[in-house]
C-alpha cells in the first residue's frame, strides 16, 4: 500500500508540472499568481523544492508570453507541423569565445588573466511518413587562467539526447527518448583546493523513457513519460566509496523508477535574437516522490553578424541526491552536506559557425 501511495504521490507531481506547462498560453496570469504565492510563502509551510518549481513556471510565463505566437503564426506553424518531406536533416553551431585582460603598474589592482570556452550544438533528424528520429549533442568547455591561482574550469557539458517516435494523430507521438549527460574534467569544491568532487564519469546520468510527445511544429515539444529509468554513474572509487551523487558507499550504479517530463522551446524572439530553453523533470515512484529533480538551460543568441555572435546560457540543477557544502568549520573545511540549488551563467562573444 506505501509503495501505490508513493506511486501515485510521484505521478500526480509529474501530472501537475506537466499541465501547468500545457496551460500556460491561456493561463499565464493564474501561473505567475500561483508561483508568487508558493515563492514567498513562509518556509515552514512550503518546502524548498516546491519554491524551485515556482520560479521555473514564473520564469517561463514570462518567457512564453513575451514571444506568444499570434494566429497568423500559429496557422503557419500548424501547416509546418503537417509537412511530410522525408530524409535526413543535419544543422548545428559552434562557438568560440576569448578574452584576456593584462594589468602593469595599474594603480586600480588587477589580475592577469586569459579564458577560452567553447559551445558546440548539433540536431541529426530523419523522418520517413509517420515515423522521426531526433538526435540532439549538446557540448561545452570553458577555462580561465589566472595569474594568482593558475587553472579554473569555468564551463564542462556533455548532453546527448535521441528520441524516436511513430504519429499518434494531431500532433502527438508515441515515443522513446535516452538521454546521457557527463562531464569532461575534475571538478574541485573550490578554486585552488585539490579536493576533487567530480571528474568524467563521475557522475554520468542515463535516462531512457517511454511516453507520449506533443510537437507544435519546431518550436516547441512536451514529452511525457510515465516510465522511466534513471541511472546514475559514479566510475571513480574515492568518489563511490564516499557515497557520492546518491549511489550506496563503494557502488558505482544507481537505478531509479519514476515519471519524466520533458519540456523544450525554441524561437527567433526578435531579429537575430533566438531563445532556446530546455526542462526536465524526474520523480522517483519508490524514493520520496515529492523530491523532484530539475535541469532547466537556457540559452539566448544574439546574432551580430554571419561570423560574430553573443550568447548568455544560464543552467539550473536541483538533485535531492546531490549533497553540497552546506557550513565551514574554524579551518574552512565543509563539515556539513546537504542538496543545494545549483546555478551556472556563461555570458559569451565570439565567433560562430552555422550548419545548415
Amino acid at each position: 500500500m506505501c509503495a501505490m501511495k508513493s506511486i501515485s504521490v510521484g505521478v500526480e507531481r509529474v501530472v501537475e508540472l506537466a499541465w501547468s506547462f500545457l496551460i500556460l498560453n491561456n493561463g499565464i496570469l493564474m501561473v505567475k499568481a500561483v508561483g508568487i504565492f508558493y515563492f514567498f510563502a513562509p518556509t515552514k509551510q512550503l518546502d524548498m523544492n516546491r519554491k524551485i518549481s515556482a520560479v521555473i513556471f514564473f520564469v517561463f510565463s514570462y518567457s512564453i508570453a513575451y514571444s506568444q505566437l499570434d494566429e497568423e503564426d500559429e496557422k503557419q506553424l500548424k501547416e509546418v507541423n503537417a509537412d511530410t518531406i522525408d530524409g535526413w536533416k543535419f544543422t548545428g553551431n559552434t562557438n568560440l569565445n576569448f578574452a584576456q585582460s593584462a594589468f602593469v603598474n595599474w594603480a586600480a589592482g588587477g589580475i592577469n588573466s586569459y579564458a577560452l570556452s567553447g559551445l558546440v550544438a548539433l540536431r541529426l533528424s530523419y523522418k520517413r511518413k509517420e515515423f522521426t528520429w531526433e538526435n540532439n549533442l549538446s557540448t561545452g568547455y570553458g577555462f580561465m587562467v589566472r595569474s594568482d591561482v593558475g587553472f579554473v574550469k569555468t564551463d564542462d557539458k556533455f548532453d546527448l539526447d535521441s528520441k524516436v517516435g511513430h504519429l499518434a494523430g494531431k500532433g502527438w507521438y508515441y515515443s522513446a527518448l535516452l538521454n546521457f549527460k557527463t562531464q569532461y574534467a575534475d571538478g574541485y569544491s573550490k578554486t585552488g583546493n585539490n579536493e576533487i568532487i567530480s571528474r568524467f564519469l563521475a557522475p554520468a546520468y542515463f535516462i531512457t523513457a517511454l511516453g507520449v510527445d506533443k510537437k507544435f511544429g519546431s518550436v516547441y515539444s512536451l514529452f511525457i513519460a510515465p516510465v522511466c529509468i534513471k541511472s546514475t554513474f559514479v566510475m571513480d572509487k574515492t568518489l563511490s566509496d564516499r557515497g557520492a551523487f546518491g549511489v550506496d558507499p563503494g557502488k558505482t550504479v544507481r537505478a531509479e523508477a519514476g515519471a519524466y517530463v520533458k519540456f523544450s522551446f525554441q524561437k527567433d524572439i526578435m531579429t537575430n535574437v533566438n531563445l532556446k530553453t530546455k526542462v526536465d523533470f524526474f520523480s522517483d515512484y519508490v524514493h520520496h516522490p515529492e523530491n523532484i529533480d530539475v535541469n532547466w538551460e537556457t540559452i539566448l543568441t544574439f546574432k551580430v553578424n554571419k561570423y560574430v555572435l553573443a550568447t548568455i546560457s544560464a543552467s539550473l540543477v536541483y538533485d535531492d541526491d546531490i549533497k553540497i557544502g552546506t557550513h565551514t568549520d574554524v579551518t574552512g573545511a565543509f563539515d556539513s552536506y546537504g542538496p543545494r540549488t545549483q546555478f551556472k551563467e556563461v555570458l559569451g562573444i565570439g565567433f560562430a559557425h552555422k550548419f545548415k
